[in-house]
């Protein structure tokens, strides 16, 4: 199993720890992943093992949750997104893009395990109301597309067979065509979950053309170099995501290393996905700090 098919098969035992899925539907979405009986239960017992009462995520306020009645932050300017496809390393690429009528710097926005959906296509058009015009990437458009796959799980089991390498080359190809689609202006990458370790990879691999990165609670690569890198990073944790925000103090060490402009933000109260308004581990709080961050750090390193 790679690192990634690990990162993924932790995000399922993980669900299943904090009472989101079944052990039958997370026994089944590890089977998905190439897990047998036998590893899928040694998984999940890890899991409990390290959840600590502690550490237990503490239910938002009903305003806060994702049935509260406030929109998410950047909702009411969001614009409209458009299909669009691209020529990628391996064959076309497909996308959401949503273009800002005075555009100051351009975003690749990186999905969750799941794919590109709804809520990602949201974000995009959050960030062109706010003036950033923007793309979402669909990491499954080598086999089809996230709207092939009528199963969520099967479309997060399909990406944990994609080679990382491969992952970078359709990103950087994101990143060509933003500028392309936005000549002259800085491009800026933001990705969660899933998409925010692969920012993380990105960055490690050298992040041409990208200007600034925001990683939202994404794993850190093992053993980091971001020396050949140039964007500004902003990293965004949880309190109570422990299992990826341990690694704050080697992303925060790793990035001095480079010398990248950076800072790390722990928002307090707020568990893994807490950003994504869709999710149950919502919080309105922590998301709407989070993204008024993520524009003051646009702002200032996409600007000019």
């Amino acid at each position: 199993m790679t690192p990634l098919q690990r990162y993924i098969a932790e995000e399922i035992a993980t669900d299943h720890v904090d009472g989101l899925v079944t052990r039958r539907e997370a026994m089944r979405r590890l089977a998905l992943l190439g897990m047998g009986d036998a590893a899928a239960t040694a998984l999940i017992a890890a899991c409990f093992k390290q959840q600590k009462p502690a550490e237990a995520p503490t239910p938002p306020p009903a305003s806060e949750s994702s049935t509260g009645s406030a929109q998410p932050p950047g909702m009411a300017r969001a614009l409209p997104t458009s299909p669009i496809t691209w020529a990628g390393s391996q064959g076309q690429l497909q996308g959401a893009w949503a273009q800002a009528p005075n555009s100051n710097g351009s975003v690749l926005v990186i999905h969750e395990n799941k794919g590109l959906n709804d809520w990602v296509r949201s974000v995009a058009g959050r960030l062109a109301g706010a003036g950033h015009s923007a793309m979402a990437i669909d990491l499954l458009s080598e086999k089809g597309g996230t709207a092939t796959f009528q199963d969520p799980a099967q479309a997060t089991a399909a990406l944990g067979t994609i080679a990382p390498e491969q992952f970078t080359h359709d990103l950087n190809s994101g990143v060509a065509e933003l500028h392309l689609r936005a000549p002259g202006e800085k491009v800026g990458v933001v990705g969660f979950c899933f998409g925010g370790g692969l920012v993380w990879q990105l960055l490690a691999s050298g992040a041409l053309g990208v200007s600034a990165a925001v990683p939202f609670y994404g794993p850190l690569p093992d053993n980091p170099d971001f020396t050949g890198s140039k964007a500004a990073v902003l990293g965004i944790y949880g309190t109570l995501d422990t299992r990826v925000t341990g690694s704050q103090q080697a992303a925060k060490a790793a990035l001095d290393r480079a010398g990248l402009v950076n800072e790390l933000v722990v928002e307090p109260n707020a568990d893994h996905a807490f950003f994504n308004d869709t999710g149950p581990r919502y919080n309105a709080a922590a998301a709407a700090d989070a993204w008024q961050r993520l524009l003051d750090w646009l702002g200032r390193y996409l600007a000019g």
